[in-house]
């Protein structure tokens, strides 16, 4: 099928389709009423992560980690610790290992953004992460997001990992509101003081070179408004239940150890509620902590105010720019806390590791 010009100075045409299922349907209508109420956007910076293309993906890309990380670095290291176990656990031969040990090596020493290891390509990729906004603020998770029927709280559960088995294909089809977002963030570059002009010069250096947008799942992250303005207080989440379980937990296990109202060497299971329950005299910060778990927990709460602090539950944004040749890499300036560094114990050829070697190394 030719999908027109995808030149690095094209896009490709973008194919709708009519959403037909119920729910689809309706989350198609409420993705027009975000428009209205949080029609602006807020960009809140770059995320990283490794994807992966092999011969039969065509021009899909296949992510290999979350699309998620702060740092570059941190994603070339999640690629060093992909194929070092691979390397360790994953082959039948010593060719195989030898490829992947070469591709290790490489990540201890170089920034390396690209390789290919045994037939797959891999790559760093550069996210953008922004949120709709609007008069009511930082937009909420819509109505119809996913959401499991039976929450369950215990510290124990988990949720599936943000953009596992995800493919990316620039050429699928995509409903009108999705559409109407792709075309829309084409022309987003950075703008406005806060940025420096070598950030803004690659910006539209990128909006050249990779014309095209993919956009990812949303996510849902908590932040925190203190007087000075929202920051983000956990990582993202794939459902907007994983990120009010990661501020339950702060707010009944991490805080209260923070101000020495649990003592940090007390049992896992021991937290606000916990103590509140047991104990009547119980401190009343502890029981505010605790009350207001039990707020957080009485149904799909996206808001709520404790002390001087008012924390959000809020629907990030993701999207790739994509050229000729794929996803966007890091740019220049995307820089790192730190470099290329090992790791991992040594591994030979064998799958022998070698605790004493990187030992004696380290000295």
């Amino acid at each position: 099928m030719d999908l027109g010009n995808v030149r690095p100075d094209g896009v490709r045409p973008i194919v709708v389709r009519v959403p037909v299922e119920p729910v689809e349907a309706a989350m198609e209508a409420d993705a027009l009423d975000a428009v209205v109420s949080a029609g602006e956007v807020a960009v809140r910076g770059p995320l990283f992560g490794v994807v992966a293309q092999s011969e039969q993906d065509g021009q899909r890309w296949r992510a290999v980690t979350s699309i998620t990380a702060p740092f570059p670095q941190m994603s070339r290291d999640s690629l060093n610790s992909l194929l070092w176990f691979r390397a360790k656990d994953g082959v039948e031969n010593r060719a195989e290992r030898r490829a992947l040990l070469a591709a290790v090596t490489r990540l201890e020493t170089e920034p390396v953004d690209e390789l290919t290891v045994l037939g797959t390509r891999y790559r760093i990729v550069r996210a953008e992460e922004y949120a709709g906004t609007g008069a009511g603020g930082i937009e909420l998770p819509r109505p119809t997001d996913p959401e499991p029927l039976s929450a369950d709280w215990s510290l124990g559960s988990r949720e599936p990992e943000v953009d596992a088995d995800l493919v990316l294909d620039p050429d699928a089809p995509l409903t009108p509101a999705l559409a109407t977002e792709r075309l829309t963030l084409r022309d987003f570059v950075y703008a406005g003081s806060r940025f420096p002009d070598f950030m803004l010069r690659e910006s539209r250096r990128a909006r050249r070179t990779h014309p095209d947008v993919v956009l990812l799942p949303a996510t849902f992250t908590v932040v925190e408004r203190d007087g000075k303005g929202w920051g983000p207080v956990s990582r993202p989440h794939t459902t907007a239940l994983g990120a009010r379980k990661a501020l339950d937990f702060l707010l009944t296990w991490l805080e209260p150890r923070t101000r020495g109202l649990i003592p940090v060497d007390a049992d896992r299971l021991v937290d606000a509620r916990t103590m509140a329950a047991e104990d009547p005299g119980a401190d009343p910060e502890l029981v505010a902590y605790a009350e207001a778990s039990e707020r957080l927990r009485s149904g799909r709460v996206n808001q709520l105010e404790v002390f001087d602090t008012t924390y959000r539950i809020i629907r990030t944004r993701r999207m790739l720019r994509w050229g000729c040749d794929g996803p966007e890499k890091p740019r220049p300036s995307d820089t790192s806390e730190h470099g290329p560094e090992r790791i991992h114990p040594v591994l030979d050829e064998d799958g022998v590791v070698h605790h004493d070697h990187a030992e004696e190394e380290d000295d």
